[in-house]
Parts: structure tokens; sequence; C-alpha cells
């Protein structure tokens, strides 16, 4: 009986093995639209311009966001839920200023004389597609945090298993390290 017990101790928790696949198929989406990027851009006609100042802030913001998510799952784990709903609405807090800070970023581009979308230059239509989804993935972070949020504060919900906040948290890191290799490859490539 034990061996079994050890056995099913062993074995990845379903949503976790979902999160992992599914983080997989993001790093593959992003491997190919990095990959089409560098291609596109040994093709020529290629405007050259530096990312904006808001770009450094908002990645501030997300490797701060990613603390606040580790400390509010420890804080989780052991059970000090008002330290835990304080660094779970932080991180959700962080998550939406990033994107605020993303959107100003695009503003300060354009206000440059960059155009984003009509009559873009290639090297700004993959800037804009590629940040752009990786903020749709973070605002899908974000609602994700504010629906663990409303359970923090809901006297109804009293679920201490941590593997929800664990997937969650694995989520929340994974889209700040691919911001900062998205940080890095626009940089150095730019």
């Amino acid at each position: 009986m034990s061996a079994a017990v050890a056995t099913e101790n062993k074995r990845i928790h379903p949503h976790k093995f979902t999160m992992w696949v599914a983080m997989g198929s993001i790093v593959m989406m992003f491997a190919g639209l990095t990959s089409a990027y560098v291609v596109r851009r040994n093709q020529g006609n290629w405007q050259e311009f530096n990312l904006p100042l808001e770009f450094w802030y908002s990645t501030a913001v997300i490797l701060a966001s990613s603390i606040t998510m580790y400390l509010s799952e420890k804080a989780f784990k052991s059970r000090e839920m008002a330290c835990y709903r304080t660094l779970i609405t932080v991180t959700a807090v962080l998550g939406v200023l990033f994107a605020v800070l993303q959107g100003f970023g695009f503003a300060d581009l354009h206000g440059q004389g960059i155009k984003l979308v009509k009559g873009s230059n290639p090297a700004a239509a993959f800037l804009v597609i590629i940040t752009g989804l990786h903020a749709l993935h973070v605002l899908g972070g974000v609602v994700a945090l504010l629906i663990f949020f409303i359970k923090a504060y809901s006297s109804k919900t009293k679920n201490y298993s941590p593997v929800p906040v664990e997937v969650l948290a694995t989520y929340w890191h994974f889209v700040d390290v691919l911001w900062i290799y998205l940080f890095l490859f626009f940089g150095f490539t730019h």
C-alpha cells in the first residue's frame, strides 16, 4: 500500500501538467515569432528605433510582480491569509501597471512618428504583434489573479489546497521570464 502512495505522490498534478503543456505551446509560438523577426529583419526595409523608456519601467514592474507572487504563494502555504490577500492584490495591480506601461511605451513610439499599425514598417509591426501577444498573456494572468483575489476575500471559499496557487504562480513567473526574454531579444536585435 505504501508503494502505491509513494508512486501517487511522485505524479505531477493534472492541472500542473496542463499548465506545463500550455507553457510549452506558448514558448513554441514566441520562438516562431522571434525567428520570423530575425529572418524578416535580414531582408531589408527595416526601421531601426530604440525601445521606449516605458519598456524599461515595465520590466522592473514585472520583476517586482514576480517577487510579490512568490511571496503570496509562500504566505498561502503558511496560511498567512492576510499577508496572502495583500500580496495577491499587489501582484494583480503590478500586472495591470505592466500593461499600462506597455501602452504608454507604444504611445511614445507613435509620438516619435513610428507607425505601429497602418502603414507601419515591419520592425514596428513585429514589435506590436509580439509584445501585444505577451500583453494578452499577462492580462490573462491578471484575470486569474483577480479571481484569486475575489476568492481570497470571500468568506465562502475555504480551500487551502496549494495546487491552484502553485499553478497560478508558475504561469505568472513564466510570463515574467518570457517578457525578460523578449525585452533582451528586442534590445539586442534593434
